[in-house]
């Protein structure tokens, strides 16, 4: 027999999401089977596997060791082994339910291959080192990336040390009253803020998106203006209303605007000439600022505030070497 108490990084969620997650090689059907035969019981009593979890709540499974055992087993067991306090990236703000990390150009936000390290099992690796975390929480919780963001895109990424951070962030991506920027420096003078609308659509075999005015794709909104520009190009503090895979990439390319060093939606004769110019190997894109809207409860003490994140310095250094026809104080405020 196990019993599990339920504390607060377990609390706030369905009794079978839980049961999921520690017996994570049990299908569904098996779960269920034995919540009707009160082989798994919440506080004593037969459960339907719909209640929502409170904290201090008792959920017992009368199931034989073994059985246990062999339906735990596997991916939830896999940590990161780094076993380091220090994390390869800046820490911009940190609280109890919170880490916001200044993610590098490279790095993937979650797992895409089980043999993957990405900035989750950075934030594991950190978290058990300062023992805020155990391997035996892990079989029910593991903190999340909040907002993803491409490999080579770096910048601001939001990570939830617990539940309830990760529900609160959540519910502002939602809600979009958390607001979030991006750096990018773009082919072709612009000379005029503007807020774009469209619809994106995948493409799943491809690896990629397609921007059209109308269309059954998801709608997308993105709002910039020109910090700096010249004849050539233009430096942009860009507005990403909506989150959508690659939506600022795509969106600026369908305009005729797409990012240096972007080679899926970019311009490659361009691209080569500021890779010979300046190393540039991937899109100049960095998510440089967030705005956090008024925050009660959880994660409060991150309300109403302004968080920026450096930018690279390949990504700097053509910043300041590039001549600017207009907007050079501009370019030069930001931050690096």
């Amino acid at each position: 027999m196990k019993e599990i108490i339920i504390r607060r990084n377990e609390a706030g969620q369905r009794l079978d999401k839980l049961l999921k997650k520690y017996l994570n090689e049990a299908s569904a059907g098996f779960l269920y089977k034995m919540l009707r035969k009160k082989n798994i019981v919440l506080n004593g009593k037969k459960a339907s596997g719909n209640e929502k979890l409170k904290e201090g709540d008792s959920v017992c499974l009368y199931l034989a060791d073994e059985t246990i055992r062999k339906f735990s087993s596997g991916k939830r067991n896999t940590v990161s082994k780094t076993g380091t306090s220090s994390l390869p990236m800046e820490i911009i703000y940190e609280d109890s339910d919170l880490l916001l990390l200044n993610k590098p150009s490279g790095m993937l936000s979650q797992k895409a291959e089980r043999g993957d390290v990405s900035v989750v099992e950075h934030v594991i690796s950190y978290m058990l080192a300062k023992k805020e975390l155990t391997a035996e929480d892990l079989q029910l919780f593991r903190p999340a990336v909040c907002n993803r963001l491409d490999r080579n895109t770096s910048g601001i990424i939001i990570a939830g040390k617990s539940l309830p951070g990760s529900q609160v962030m959540g519910q502002l991506l939602k809600e979009r009253t958390l607001q979030k920027y991006y750096l990018c420096i773009v082919k072709g003078k612009i000379t005029r803020q503007r807020r774009l609308k469209g619809y994106l659509e995948k493409d799943r075999y491809q690896n990629i998106v397609k921007i059209t005015e109308k269309g059954d794709g998801s709608p997308i909104e993105t709002e910039y203006v020109p910090l700096a520009f010249n004849e050539t190009v233009t430096l942009l503090k860009v507005h990403l209303i909506t989150g959508k895979t690659h939506q600022i990439r795509a969106h600026l390319s369908a305009m005729g605007n797409p990012l240096i060093g972007d080679y899926k939606y970019g311009d490659r004769s361009f691209n080569e000439f500021y890779y010979h110019q300046f190393q540039i190997t991937s899109q100049l894109l960095h998510a440089y600022q967030v705005v956090f809207p008024k925050v009660e409860g959880v994660c409060q003490g991150i309300s109403g505030k302004t968080l920026t994140a450096k930018v690279p310095e390949k990504f700097w250094r053509l910043i300041r070497e590039t001549t600017w026809q207009h907007g050079i104080q501009g370019a030069l405020e930001v931050p690096h």
